[in-house]
């Protein structure tokens, strides 16, 4: 089976790839998603981020809270390496048992869509890198605008990741998210017709 993996920066249009990708039928495996099952209440995971960053970033349900947690982790890259070191070894696990449900189905190309894939050394698990690529203004306007922040909280979420050409220097296809979405869907199904219709 062939592993594609997806990446970009935070609100560079991952998801919408995504979106598209998967009403194409091609098989998807969300790192955020697993990131999500692997901190459920109940988990080791759940368990080391309450002992690591108390109650207070609890939801009264006993979820954790995400926002919350991101105040934090943003603001502090050593709390951000104390929750990288409990949820990345995490995911890797779940990314694997996925991957081989996945092949034991029989698929031909699977995507990977993971925002830290090279930051988090999960490169090795891919055989190869598409990058979604916006610039950096384009960024943090979307940033802003999608989830509500000021410009300083989404400077400081970008400053968390590798920079935007850093990445698309090493992708295999970088996706050019700059445009209108019309210009996005074409692109991601033009590179699907060509990468994925036949599994070649």
């Amino acid at each position: 089976m062939r592993i594609i993996g997806l990446t970009g920066g935070i609100a560079s249009g991952k998801s919408t790839v995504t979106r598209i990708l998967e009403r194409l039928g091609t098989a998807v495996i969300d790192a955020d998603q697993l990131a999500r099952e692997a901190v459920v209440p109940g988990t080791a995971g759940h368990r080391a981020i309450v002992e690591t960053f108390g109650p207070a970033v609890l939801l009264p349900d006993g979820a954790i809270d995400r926002p919350a947690l991101g105040r934090i982790i943003f603001a502090d890259p050593v709390a951000r390496g104390k929750l990288e070191a409990i949820t990345h070894p995490a995911i890797a696990a779940l990314a694997e048992q996925k991957l081989a449900e996945l092949r034991r189905r029989g698929e031909r190309v699977a995507f990977y869509v993971a925002p830290l894939l090279i930051e988090a050394g999960a490169t090795g698990r891919v055989d190869e890198i598409w990058v979604v690529y916006v610039d950096r203004e384009t960024q943090l306007a979307r940033l802003t605008a999608r989830d509500g922040i000021t410009r300083h909280e989404a400077e400081q979420r970008l400053a968390a990741q590798m920079p935007m050409e850093e990445k698309a220097a090493r992708g295999a296809v970088v996706i050019d998210n700059r445009g209108e979405p019309s210009e996005l869907e074409r692109q991601v199904l033009m590179l699907w017709d060509r990468h994925c219709r036949a599994g070649d």
